[in-house]
């Protein structure tokens, strides 16, 4: 899930050394920041593991934003 490009979900860097995974506590490798949508600029550090589930967190959050805002729109006839 994760890219690397400009048009990524997420944001990467590197982690501080000595840093811990905030959600289990391992070392931390990562630190990554959501971009856009309901999850905006929600971050951590993550071991690589976490991190792949944070990154598929926020893929999903933005695709059911996606979906929710699509069937909010109403059609107008002419």
């Amino acid at each position: 899930m994760l890219r690397t490009n400009f048009d990524s979900s997420i944001a990467t860097d590197f982690a501080p050394h000595g840093s811990l995974c905030e959600w289990c506590g391992k070392s931390a490798t990562q630190q990554l920041t959501a971009l856009g949508g309901p999850r905006h600029n929600e971050s951590g550090f993550f071991c690589s593991s976490c991190g792949e589930v944070f990154a598929r967190a926020v893929a999903e959050s933005l695709r059911d934003g996606a979906v929710s805002e699509a069937n909010t729109i109403k059609h107008v006839s002419s």
